[in-house]
C-alpha cells in the first residue's frame, strides 16, 4: 500500500510509493494557489531523490505563475530564513529530516518562513480537496526561475554575527571538533561553519554523495561509531546533525552522548543567563528547563509537539529562546525556527565562558532520564484511553493541550496518541533511570489492562 504522510507541515512519503511526480504536481499546485502571486524559495536536502523532486517542484510553480528562487542544497532552516529575508510569499523545503534514503517530503513555509499554521493548513487542504483539475497559465504568464548560492553565505555570516557570540574568543580558543553530516545537506555547511569559528575539524560522513552511510536518525543507537571517532580523535566535543539540518546531536569528549535534551537546555540556561525572558519547549521536553530557568526567575511555557505549535506559542509569550527535546533549537533574534547552525554558535560561546570541557558541562546541568515507550492499541479508541488515564490522574497537575501530560513532584509523563498508525506514545521523566523505567512499565501495564 502506498505510503503518503499529509501533516501541518506538508507531505512525506516513500519516493516511487507514494510520493510520485503526479501527487508532487497536486500539492505544489494548491500551494501555489494558496500563495497567488509572488516568490516562493526552494531548498533541498542532499538525498538522490531531490533532484527528481526539486525539477517537478519547480516546474509546477512556474507553470502556476509563480516566480522561483532556488537556493540548491541547504538546511531547512537555511530555506525559512531566506524567505524572511527576502520578504517572498513562501518556501518549500524539499527534506524528509530524519527518514531513510527511500523517503522525501516537501515541508511548506507561510511567508514569514516558517511552517504554516493550523488555520493555514486548513485552509491549504480546502484548495487541495477542491480542486478537481490543475490550472495553469499561458507561455506569456510563466513564473520566473532565479537561482543563487547567496541564501546559505548569508545564513552563515548572520549566525558568525549573533549577539553574546564572540568569533575572535571562539577562534582563540582553537576547538577540535568532530562533524558527523550523514552525508546530507550538513556537508554543505557545517565543517564550514566551524572552521570560520576558528575549530579544527575533523569530518565523518561529510561526502556529497547524498546517501546516507547509517540510519540518518541521530539517536545514540545509529551514533555507536561516531562517539567511537571522537574519543579516539581526542576532539573537544563532537557535532551531529540530521539530514536537514534543524536538529543538533552532541558527542562529549569522552565518546558519550551529551544527550539532546540537554543540548536545548544549555541553550536556554545560555541566552537566559544574558537577558530576561520566557522560554518556550514542547510537552516532550525536559523537566530541566524550568530548573534553569528558576534560576534566572524566568517562565517556561509549554507547547504541543511540533515546531509550528513551539514557534506559536513562542511568538504569544514573546519568548527569548525555545525549542524542543529532539535537539531543535529555535532563536529567534535570527529567526523563528529550528536550526543546528545556531545551536552549534550557541554551544561554542557557552562552552568557552563556562571554561570546562563538554563533559563537565552536561554534569552542571540537572540531570533526569526519559523513558519512551510505544503502545500498540489495535482496535481501541485512544481517546477513550487518554479520557481514562484523564479521570484516574485528575490529582495531578493535568494538561491536555497535546494528548496528556500530568506532572507529579517526582517525575511526568505524557501521552500521545499517533495520526498515522494505531499507537500511543509514553514518555516519562524521573530524577534516575531505574525510577523512570519502572514508571513507564507501570503505565505500560495499565494501558495494557484498559485494552
Amino acid at each position: 500500500m502506498p505510503t503518503l504522510m499529509v501533516s501541518i507541515s506538508g507531505i512525506r512519503g516513500i519516493v516511487g510509493d507514494g510520493l510520485d511526480p503526479q501527487v508532487l504536481v497536486k500539492f505544489c499546485s494548491a500551494y501555489a494557489d494558496f500563495i497567488g502571486k509572488g516568490k516562493v524559495v526552494i531548498g533541498r536536502d542532499a538525498r538522490i531523490s531531490g533532484e527528481m523532486v526539486r525539477s517537478i517542484v519547480t516546474g509546477t510553480l512556474l507553470a502556476k505563475g509563480l516566480d522561483v528562487i532556488d537556493i540548491g542544497i541547504c538546511p531547512t532552516p537555511t530555506v525559512q530564513y531566506t524567505v524572511k529575508n527576502l520578504s517572498a510569499k513562501g518556501g518549500i523545503a524539499i527534506s524528509a529530516s530524519h527518514n531513510p534514503n527511500e523517503w522525501n517530503a516537501l515541508k511548506l513555509l507561510n511567508d514569514t518562513g516558517q511552517f504554516m499554521t493550523p488555520e493555514q493548513n486548513v485552509e491549504l487542504l480546502k484548495i487541495l480537496n477542491d480542486n478537481k483539475e490543475n490550472k495553469f497559465e499561458s507561455w506569456g504568464h510563466l513564473g520566473n526561475l532565479t537561482s543563487t548560492s547567496k541564501g546559505l553565505k548569508k545564513h552563515v555570516k548572520d549566525v558568525l554575527n549573533l549577539k553574546y557570540i564572540n568569533k575572535k574568543k571562539i577562534r582563540k580558543r582553537k576547538f577540535k571538533v568532530l562533524a558527523d553530516c550523514v552525508n546530507g545537506a550538513g556537508v554543505y555547511v557545517i565543517p564550514q561553519l566551524l572552521r570560520e569559528f576558528g575549530c579544527e575539524v575533523i569530518e565523518m560522513n561529510c561526502e556529497k554523495t547524498g546517501i546516507f552511510p547509517r540510519l540518518p536518525e541521530p539517536i545514540p543507537e545509529n551514533l555507536t561509531e561516531t562517539m567511537k571517532a571522537v574519543k579516539k580523535s581526542k576532539a573537544d566535543l563532537g557535532v551531529v546533525v540530521d539530514p536537514d539540518v534543524d536538529r543538533l546531536v552532541l558527542i562529549t569528549n569522552d565518546g558519550k552522548p551529551f544527550g539532546e535534551e540537554n543540548t536545548i537546555t544549555s541553550c536556554i540556561k545560555f541566552i537566559l543567563s544574558k537577558e530576561k525572558g520566557n522560554a518556550v519547549v514542547n510537552l516532550s521536553t525536559t523537566r530541566a528547563v524550568d530548573d534553569v530557568a528558576k534560576e534566572y526567575d524566568s517562565k517556561v511555557y509549554r507547547s504541543p509537539v511540533g515546531e509550528a505549535n513551539v514557534v506559536k506559542k513562542m511568538k504569544e509569550v514573546n519568548a527569548v529562546i525555545g525549542g524542543e527535546g529532539s535537539g531543535g533549537v529555535i532563536y529567534p533574534a535570527l529567526h523563528y525556527g529550528r536550526d543546528a547552525l545556531v545551536g552549534i554558535a550557541l554551544t561554542l560561546q557557552n562552552l568557552l565562558e563556562f571554561g570546562g570541557t563538554i563533559s563537565d558541562l552536561k554534569k552542571s546541568l540537572p540531570s533526569y532520564f526519559i523513558a519512551k515507550k510505544k503502545i500498540e492499541l489495535g482496535a481501541a479508541n485512544p481517546d477513550q484511553i487518554i479520557n481514562t488515564l484523564k479521570n484516574k490522574y485528575k490529582s495531578g497537575n493535568v494538561n491536555t493541550d497535546d494528548g496528556l501530560r500530568i506532572d507529579f513532584a517526582d517525575h511526568w509523563v505524557h501521552f500521545r496518541k499517533s495520526n498515522t498508525e494505531p499507537i500511543i506514545r509514553s514518555i516519562v521523566e524521573a530524577k534516575d533511570k531505574e525510577k523512570a523505567e519502572e514508571l513507564s512499565k507501570k503505565y505500560f501495564e495499565e494501558i495494557k489492562e484498559l485494552l
